[in-house]
């Protein structure tokens, strides 16, 4: 199976190629503009030079099965467009897009195409948070925070808070009936954000502070005096009167444990099974992300 990678940043590098590069029956093949990283990531990778491409259509003549794309984000509609005409399946780091519109144009040509195009949540394959699938949650609460990153509200909320919007819908155990956000913008900057997405019997709460001091990811579900807290995505404690901690394996591998490396396998199993992969629900993803987006908006007084 022939498989591109497309752009080599850190996410690529840290994550995605350990898993890749490593994978029987897989030929692998790189694709940067900055011919400095190509020769050191391939070397490492000890790639031929027939496996090294500087532009798209030199990788796109070798006629791909499926490709990674890891550029960033403001080149995705651009580079995924390409793929998708070519009718190469396509995985591609979350957002799709940073505007809605571009993000549903490459979801129906996708579809039109009949090609199979999937989005990079890699959480909902994350092991402890796949566990709180199924715990009872009759409340959810996600926080994700960083230290001194105020940022853009666009960027931040497409780029990094769109974990948190995806997480929420994929743990909620029912239709969302009720939708509300608030946030604090001050100078143009995003200082934090919270969601809340209610229904019938639940409610689910999103937090990201952007100057909450330390870098944190902590999930909680609770429901039928019960609760399973999950911490930086490794320690999982179930609380039932006492508390029981699980801890991440000495040996098991940072892609394993934030789940990338099960959704990667994911996608080139359907790819080699010949079965169609929908973004449709992470395009309902981006569309709630959207509402954030305009509710901090009217927050901030922006037009």
């Amino acid at each position: 199976m022939k498989v591109g990678c497309i752009g080599l940043g850190d996410i690529a590098r840290k994550a995605y190629l350990p898993v890749l590069g490593t994978l029987p029956g897989i030929e692998l093949h790189l694709q940067t503009r900055t011919p400095a990283t190509l020769e050191q990531v391939a070397d490492t990778l000890r790639l031929p030079a027939g496996h090294r491409h500087r532009d798209l259509d030199g990788l796109l003549v070798q006629g791909l099965d499926a490709a990674f794309v890891h550029a960033p984000t403001a080149v995705h509609p651009e580079i995924v467009a390409r793929l998708l005409d070519a009718g190469v399946p396509t995985y591609v780091d979350k957002p799709l897009a940073y505007e809605l519109a571009d993000s549903e144009r490459l979801v129906t040509l996708a579809e039109e195409r009949g090609t199979s195009l999937a989005v990079g949540f890699n959480r909902r394959y994350a092991p402890g948070y796949a566990q709180c699938a199924d715990h009872p949650r009759e409340l959810i609460i996600l926080q994700k925070n960083r230290a001194g990153l105020p940022e853009e509200p666009r960027t931040m909320i497409l780029d990094d808070f769109i974990h948190v919007v995806d997480t929420l819908r994929f743990l909620v155990p029912g239709p969302v009936d009720d939708v509300t956000v608030r946030a604090r913008v001050r100078d143009g900057l995003l200082h934090h954000v919270v969601l809340q997405l209610a229904g019938d019997g639940f409610t689910a709460l999103g937090v990201m502070n952007r100057l909450s001091g330390s870098n944190e990811e902590i999930l909680e579900v609770s429901g039928q005096d019960t609760k399973r807290q999950v911490v930086n995505l490794a320690e999982v404690i179930d609380h039932k009167g006492q508390p029981t901690l699980r801890r991440r394996g000495d040996w098991v591998p940072v892609a394993r444990q934030r789940g990338i490396e099960q959704a990667a396998l994911a996608f080139l199993d359907a790819v080699r099974a010949g079965k169609v992969l929908s973004a449709r629900d992470a395009l309902a993803t981006h569309e709630l992300c959207e509402r954030v987006v305009r509710a901090v908006r009217e927050t901030s007084g922006a037009a």
